[in-house]
C-alpha cells in the first residue's frame, strides 16, 4: 500500500492534529524551509512538474503545467485556494481544513514561493464555520513563529495569507465565479480567454488550486517529485482522498493510491455493501459525473481511464447505491440541487435544469407520460449536445451539463426504472440508445 501523504497526522494525532505543535512533530514546515533555503522557485516548480500531481478539485489538470501559464514578467501575481467545497457527497477538503490546516498553510507558502507570489487567498465555503476557524487559527499560529509574513525562514521571501469566508453559493466553486466573488462582485462565471493565469484576481495573473492539491506540496518538497510519481499510475500518480458514502458499511474519507479499483474501495475500505447487499449503481466522481453500474466495479481509480469509460473522478466523491435504491428518485435529488444552485446567467442551464427537476418530480408523483423519457433526453441535449462525456456545453460553465449527466446516464443504464414511472412508455432511446445518440426531439410541455 502506498505511503499516506495527507492523512497520517490525523491518524497518529487525532486529538490535536490541527495544532502547530502536532504539525511540528511530524515534519511540519520542513518542506517550506527546504524550499526557501535550499531551492530556487524554478527548482520547486520543477519538482511539482516531476511529481505529475494533477489538480484535486475536479478537472484533474497537471498542477505544474498550470503554474507555467503565468506570464513571467507581470507582478503582482496571486495564488487563490479553492475551499468552496459544495459538490454533494464531497467532504475531503473540509476534513483537511478542520484537522490538518497547517498542511494547507505550508502548501500555500511553498506554492507562492514557486510562483513568486507574495499574497495568497483561501476562499472557504460559508457553511464550513469550523473549518474557517481552524484555518484562521493556523495562519495566525504560523505568522507568530515567522512562517507567514516578512522574510520567511531568514530569507528575502515574504508572503501574506488572507482567509475569506464565502457566502455559500455552489457556483462559486467554479474558478472564475470564485474570483469575481473574492473581488466583491456577483459570483458569476465568465467566458475564457482570458484565463485566470493571465488575467485573474484584480486583473492580475492568478493561479487557482484546490485545498487537497495544496496539501500535497509539503510531502513533494520534502521527498521529491520523483518519489511522489512512483505511487499511483503513470498518468494519475500519487494518492488521493476519496469521499465514500451511500450504502456501504463504513462510509468516510479514505486516502488510497490511485489505480486502486472501485471494488477494492468498496469492499476493503467501505467494508462491503450494507446488509450483505450488492452494488446496483455508483457515482464515480461527484454529483456532476455520469453514473456507473456494477459492471464497472473493476475499473481503476485513474483519471484518464475513467474518462475513456465515459465518466470522471471529478471531486473524489464516490456514492454507492444497493439493489434497493430508487434510481430516478436519487437522480431527482441531484437535479434539484443543480437547479437550485444555477446562477441564472445562461438560459440553457437556468431553464433546462428547472425543466429536468419538474419532469422528474411529476413522474415520481405518479403523473408520468409516455413521451417523458424522450422529453428528458431532449432537454438534456439542449443543455449538453450529444449526451456524452466529456460534455459539450451551451453554457459558460459546466453546471448545466452537470445537471444532465445523472439523467441521461441512468436512463441508459436503468431504463426499466424510468419506464415504470410512465404509462405505456414507448421510447426507444431509453432502452437502446448508444452513448452519444441523438434524442428524438419530442417537444411536449413539461
Amino acid at each position: 500500500m502506498a505511503e499516506l501523504v495527507l492523512t497520517r497526522r490525523m491518524l497518529d494525532r487525532p486529538h490535536d492534529s490541527w495544532t502547530l505543535d502536532a504539525y511540528h512533530e511530524m515534519e511540519g514546515y520542513q518542506g517550506l524551509y527546504r524550499a526557501v533555503r535550499e531551492m530556487t522557485p524554478e527548482q520547486v516548480h520543477a519538482e511539482v512538474k516531476a511529481s505529475g500531481l494533477r489538480g484535486r478539485g475536479g478537472a484533474g489538470f497537471p498542477t505544474g503545467t498550470k503554474w507555467g501559464f503565468v506570464p513571467k514578467d507581470i507582478f503582482p501575481r496571486y495564488l487563490v485556494v479553492n475551499g468552496d467545497e459544495g459538490e454533494p457527497g464531497t467532504f475531503k477538503d473540509r476534513m483537511l481544513m478542520e484537522r490538518d490546516p497547517h498542511s494547507l498553510v505550508e502548501g500555500i507558502l511553498i506554492s507562492c514561493y514557486a510562483l513568486q507570489s507574495e499574497h495568497a487567498f483561501i476562499y472557504i465555503r460559508g457553511e464550513m464555520g469550523h473549518a474557517y476557524e481552524r484555518v484562521v487559527r493556523a495562519v495566525e499560529e504560523a505568522r507568530a513563529v515567522g512562517y507567514v509574513g516578512k522574510d520567511i525562514g531568514g530569507t528575502d521571501f515574504s508572503c501574506e495569507i488572507t482567509v475569506h469566508k464565502a457566502a455559500g453559493a455552489y457556483i462559486c466553486g467554479e474558478e472564475t465565479a470564485l474570483l469575481s466573488s473574492l473581488a466583491g462582485y456577483r459570483g458569476w462565471p465568465r467566458l475564457r480567454p482570458p484565463f485566470p493565469a493571465v488575467k485573474g484576481l484584480y486583473d492580475k495573473p492568478t493561479v487557482v488550486n484546490n485545498v487537497e492539491t495544496m496539501c500535497n506540496m509539503p510531502w513533494i518538497t520534502r521527498r521529491g517529485g520523483a518519489a511522489y510519481a512512483e505511487m499511483g499510475t503513470e498518468r494519475s500518480p500519487g494518492t488521493r482522498i476519496f469521499c465514500l458514502s451511500g450504502h456501504v458499511n463504513r462510509p468516510g474519507n479514505y486516502e488510497i493510491e490511485l489505480g486502486t479499483t472501485f471494488r477494492e474501495l468498496f469492499e476493503r475500505w467501505g467494508q462491503g455493501v450494507r446488509n450483505g447487499g450488492r452494488v446496483k449503481a455508483f457515482v464515480p466522481g461527484g454529483a456532476s459525473a455520469p453514473w456507473f453500474d456494477a459492471s464497472k466495479l473493476d475499473v481503476p481509480l485513474d483519471m484518464d481511464v475513467l474518462g475513456k469509460e465515459g465518466s470522471m473522478l471529478g471531486s473524489g466523491a464516490v456514492m454507492v447505491m444497493d439493489q434497493d435504491a430508487d434510481i430516478p428518485r436519487a437522480v431527482w435529488r441531484l437535479v434539484k440541487f443543480f437547479a437550485h444552485e444555477s446562477c441564472g446567467q445562461c438560459t440553457p442551464c437556468r431553464e433546462g435544469a428547472d425543466w429536468l427537476e419538474e419532469i422528474l418530480e411529476r413522474m415520481l408523483d405518479g403523473h408520468g407520460r409516455p413521451q417523458d423519457l424522450d422529453l428528458l433526453f431532449d432537454v438534456c441535449d439542449n443543455i449538453s449536445p450529444g449526451l456524452n462525456w466529456p460534455p459539450a456545453q451551451t453554457t459558460i460553465c459546466p453546471l448545466g451539463p452537470s445537471a444532465t449527466a445523472p439523467v441521461w446516464s441512468t436512463i441508459r443504464l436503468f431504463p426499466e426504472e424510468y419506464k415504470r414511472l410512465v404509462t405505456g412508455a414507448h421510447t426507444s432511446l431509453a432502452s437502446s440508445a448508444p452513448a452519444g445518440a441523438e434524442p428524438a426531439g419530442v417537444t411536449a410541455d413539461a
